[in-house]
């Protein structure tokens, strides 16, 4: 019979046991048994899920030892991490999101879109500090509600944000050699297509799937781009096409547990459709002065925990789980005993603009977290190994060399910058 052990916060050892015959001591039968068929691979049913994101607070330390078990038999114990710049290539949006301090409306003088030169500076620095990521997020169709967004791609010369964007992934690839990664919401079947030979890797969070979000007083309202069928519409679009894909679930915007479950269902549904997803982010809502949200609860670490334990159950072993470090500070070494194997982008360069009150960790901070834990930190680029090793399927004949000159046997970085 096999058994694996999970340590706990407070250190005390629970051994997880792959059989029902053996059950963990305080855990339910009909929990046990979900965790044993959940550890040996099979696909939990949405029922099944919403039973466990319910496990009582005895159980759940059990709940993330088999989600790290399930995590650890897959992935070796590396845990990865990408060296990004962070270029926020316009602030105006035209949604209006609940708990957003990155758009600014026009009338701010932050509302801007950066010009060519200025992202060229942005990327340049982020290659002398050995990144290999270009991170591009912007707000979502804001020449749509904005007329300093259209007078600001008057100026610049091109009909749309996406046109304008696609530009200046090529001016950062060509010019810097970073990978860029592009973050900019909702986006149509040929909009991906026109992005996909200037991109590695793209990314979307989906956030939540719950309609209830979008109405009046409610995360989401006022947000045409946060409609559910839009954000799924985008994940299947970029499935088609075969481009390596970030998508998330955003906690605690007053979505219920159970909202979870169906949105980590949605993902798993189309991953199963198309493979492209390479990663699914679990991120914790973070109360921001000045938003409508200010007073909301942020979740518990416990409460994060149990989420990224049964996304790891939902997910499967395979899939790439990541939890943002920064917005946990000091504590989210936990996340790594609840099934994560990734710590995201970190910048030595430059802040994380969408949640600008939470610094980065600096690499030998995060080597240290991970190596307490048992694991070893490595560096990947914005496109995952399993992706890398399948170059003709995803990625576009352009960049396949310009991948392959940093990856090594693994399909991971071959040799990391200087720490920081």
């Amino acid at each position: 019979m096999r058994k694996f052990t999970y340590k706990s916060d407070d250190t005390t050892d629970i051994m997880v046991s792959s059989s029902i015959a053996c059950p963990s001591e305080g855990v339910r039968p009909h929990i046990q048994e979900l965790l044993d068929r959940a550890l040996a691979g099979d696909c939990l049913s949405q029922d099944d899920a919403y039973t466990l994101i319910q496990v009582q607070e005895t159980e759940l330390p059990v709940l993330c030892g088999v989600a790290a078990a399930l995590c650890n038999r897959h992935k070796s114990r590396t845990i990865t991490y990408s060296r990004k710049v962070f270029i926020p290539l316009t602030t105006l949006c035209r949604d209006k999101c609940g708990y957003c301090t990155f758009v600014k409306s026009p009338g701010d003088p932050a509302a801007r879109t950066l010009t060519p030169d200025e992202v060229l500076s942005i990327a340049e620095s982020g290659r002398r500090a050995g990144c290999k990521e270009a991170l591009f997020s912007l707000g979502e169709r804001p020449e749509l509600q904005h007329s300093l967004a259209r007078e600001h791609l008057r100026l610049l010369g091109y009909p749309t944000m996406l046109a304008y964007l696609r530009a200046m992934c090529e001016l950062v690839l060509t010019k810097t050699g970073l990978l860029p990664h592009a973050n900019p919401g909702t986006l149509s079947r040929e909009e991906i297509a026109d992005l996909r030979d200037t991109n590695v890797s793209m990314g979307m969070m989906l956030e939540s799937t719950s309609v209830r979000l979008t109405e009046r007083g409610q995360a989401h309202f006022g947000c045409p781009d946060k409609l559910p069928s839009v954000r799924l519409a985008t994940l299947r679009a970029a499935g088609e096409l075969a481009v390596p894909f970030t998508t998330g679930i955003l906690i605690g915007i007053g979505e219920t547990r159970m909202e979870r479950i169906d949105s980590l269902c949605a993902i798993r549904d189309i991953q199963a459709e198309y493979g492209h997803i390479q990663e699914v982010i679990v991120q914790n809502f973070r109360a921001k002065p000045g938003t409508r949200m200010v007073n909301c609860a942020e979740p518990s670490m416990r409460e994060m925990v149990r989420t990224l334990a049964v996304a790891r159950l939902i997910l499967g072993a395979a899939m790439n789980l990541q939890a943002p470090p920064n917005l946990t500070p000091g504590e989210y070494g936990a996340f790594l005993s609840a099934g994560i194997n990734d710590w995201g982008g970190v910048s030595p360069v430059t802040p994380d603009h969408i949640n600008p009150e939470a610094a980065w960790p600096k690499v030998v901070e995060l080597r240290q977290v991970t190596a307490q834990r048992g694991y070893t930190l490595r560096e990947r680029l914005a496109i995952y190994p399993d992706y890398v090793r399948n170059p003709t399927r995803w990625l576009a004949e352009s960049l396949r060399p310009r991948v392959a000159a940093w990856i090594d046997s693994e399909g991971l970085v071959k040799s990391e910058a200087t720490q920081w």
